[in-house]
């Protein structure tokens, strides 16, 4: 175990999607943890964002964006690793998380607010979680104002339901060959992918009732990365090994997420264009951006983030040298994530404590 005098602490809630994406790295890492139901007020004083999760460390830092968060683990706990050595299974790391933390925000708060079983269902709980069903809905109503801005609108349902079909018949195959995404051994992947598998589709009832009649090998990889035991789990795939079913994950997710993360990120540079000023903060939102997910438009708000999140991917990507790109051009060749690749911002984001600020 990554031993502490005094334990780490993780302020989130159960049904948080990016609260499942750190929980499951910090109990990979057997990292001295106490999980806390977030206090939002809390969470407003020390950071000015009402943003979960938050961890904070037994030396009393305070660390938000699971982004970061899951980088400061690594770095202070290196073993066992959640980071691959070779430059593909990074690369692969990083555009999951990009899908995971980025796209899945549609289908996951599609599959929570969009039909009205659901929504009902997660109402009862919001109120029992928060303490009253009163509290419960006015945080209901919030998520439910939220949807459209993350495109999950009814219109576009019907072609959610069927990307995520997509992706749990691709996610299928490959669990029943391996036990995780890059093998056997937990992966910076598993950590984003929990967040909209586990923290929504598999802890609201009605999308739980989906995957437990369709969907029984992915049940099977949550359980294992809830419960990953890191000491008796076994290697990544060797030499930067790609198997066809991890392919098939890759195009399900980079055709689906490219077109409208490109078209966000367009946004924000055209926004930057005008009004970036080096240091200072830029909006959360800048615009509205449209793209297809099957032949039916969807519509996203185009946030700041999008651009931070996307140079994730890029610094990694423009780090290798002109062998190790093409090499990973061809194997991603097809999967759609192509253009993203190929991107070059105009402008940069960088962290000043807890905002985003133009480089």
């Amino acid at each position: 175990m990554n031993s502490t005098e005094q334990p780490f602490q993780l302020h989130g809630f159960d049904v948080s999607l990016f609260t499942a994406k750190a929980r499951v790295a910090m109990r990979y890492k057997q990292i001295f943890m106490e999980e806390k139901r977030a206090d939002i007020r809390m969470i407003l004083k020390k950071t000015g964002m009402a943003f979960i999760p938050v961890v904070t460390t037994p030396e009393g830092e305070t660390w938000q964006d699971t982004s970061d968060i899951l980088d400061r683990l690594e770095a202070r706990f290196p073993s066992p690793p959640l980071y691959p050595p070779t430059p593909l299974h990074r690369l692969v790391c990083a555009l999951v998380e990009l899908y995971s933390d980025e796209f899945a925000l549609t289908p996951a708060m599609h599959t929570r607010w969009g039909t009205e079983e659901s929504e009902a269902m997660t109402r009862l709980r919001f109120g029992a979680m928060l303490g009253s069903l009163e509290r419960g809905n006015v945080a209901a109503d919030q998520m439910v104002a939220l949807r459209y801005g993350v495109g999950a609108s009814p219109e576009a349902g019907p072609a959610i339901d069927a990307h995520i079909d997509l992706l749990l018949s691709a996610l299928n195959e490959h669990f029943e060959t391996h036990d995780y995404l890059l093998g056997a051994r937990t992966s910076l992947a598993d950590c984003a992918l929990m967040g909209p598998v586990y923290g929504h589709f598999y802890t609201d009832l009605v999308s739980r009732r989906r995957l437990l009649g369709t969907a029984i090998p992915v049940v099977r990889w949550i359980e294992f990365c809830n419960m990953p035991g890191a000491d008796g789990q076994g290697d990544w795939f060797a030499e930067d090994e790609v198997p066809d079913s991890l392919r098939s994950i890759l195009a399900v997710m980079g055709k689906a997420a490219a077109p409208i993360q490109l078209a966000m990120v367009e946004d924000v540079e055209a926004w930057a264009d005008e009004n970036a000023k080096i240091g200072e903060t830029p909006p959360r939102i800048v615009g509205r951006a449209k793209a297809s997910l099957g032949g039916t438009e969807i519509s996203r708000d185009s946030q700041c983030y999008s651009l931070f999140m996307l140079q994730r991917v890029l610094d990694l990507y423009n780090a290798l040298d002109q062998e190790e790109r093409c090499s990973i051009d061809g194997t991603l060749a097809g999967t759609g994530w192509e253009p993203l690749l190929a991107y070059h911002p105009r402008h940069r984001l960088k962290k000043r404590g807890f905002e985003l600020v133009f480089a």
